[in-house]
């Protein structure tokens, strides 16, 4: 098992976020949390790299536990987040953004990221800030890619991407998993993740409330009616 939560807690203040889940991921899979917004998926993401506090729960990376590992020392060890919104320094050029994300290994040749990513290398002395928002996320999924991630998390890669670029990065999304690094997605476009992933949990207000291959929650009537927009007749 490559990373394994058990009875995971997050709280803000007097409220529950994350109300005490459980969520595995085997190594070389690709697994995809959906829900509605605020039902605790990103929160999820940020307390497995250690973002935010855990209040409770086992937190198990690679047969270790990282309940309490600082958030710097989990890049080194593999784990690495795109998160919502990107997270690139915008005041930085391309190539300055993935010589950041190279850092935690004492650099890094950015040229395999530019063989993926042509538009990057196209851009690369271009100010981050000044990309398109599709190149601003293929930019950020470059920079993690710079680690070398054994597991990236990857929190709403899609989000206010043009239906174009949408299929574009869920191809960019399916080709690292074919070359063999395990991907954690929290994405609310339920079919697309679906069908780009092997399982898929579906949280709602804190709670995991279905697990399942990615084929029997995709035609689960309860999820067809909540995410995929299809009634039940």
């Amino acid at each position: 098992m490559l990373l394994e939560a058990r009875g995971l807690e997050v709280h803000y203040g007097g409220i529950r976020a994350v109300k005490g889940i459980d969520l595995a991921v085997d190594e070389g899979e690709l697994v995809c949390l959906i829900g509605a917004n605020g039902a605790g998926k990103t929160s999820t993401l940020k307390a497995i790299c250690r973002l935010i506090p855990s209040r409770a729960g086992m937190l198990r990376y690679r047969g270790e536990d990282i309940a309490t590992s600082p958030v710097h020392a989990l890049p080194r060890k593999g784990l690495v987040m795109v998160p919502e919104g990107r997270g690139i320094f915008r005041q930085l050029t391309v190539e300055e953004n993935l010589a950041i994300g190279a850092y935690a290994l004492g650099g890094g040749d950015p040229e395999p990221q530019y063989a993926s990513f042509p538009r990057l290398r196209e851009r690369r002395k271009q100010v981050a800030g000044t990309l398109s928002g599709g190149e601003q996320q293929m930019l950020a999924i470059a920079r993690a890619l710079m680690t070398r991630p054994k597991l990236l998390l990857l929190d709403e890669p899609s989000m206010g991407l043009a239906p174009l670029m949408v299929a574009k990065i869920f191809e960019i999304v399916r080709e690292i998993a074919r070359q063999g690094v395990t991907i954690l997605l929290v994405e609310q476009n339920a079919r697309l993740a679906l069908e780009l992933a092997r399982r898929g949990y579906v949280m709602e207000s804190g709670a995991i409330t279905l697990t399942g291959t990615a084929g029997d929650l995709l035609h689960d009537s309860k999820v067809r009616e909540a995410y995929l927009g299809e009634g039940v007749a």
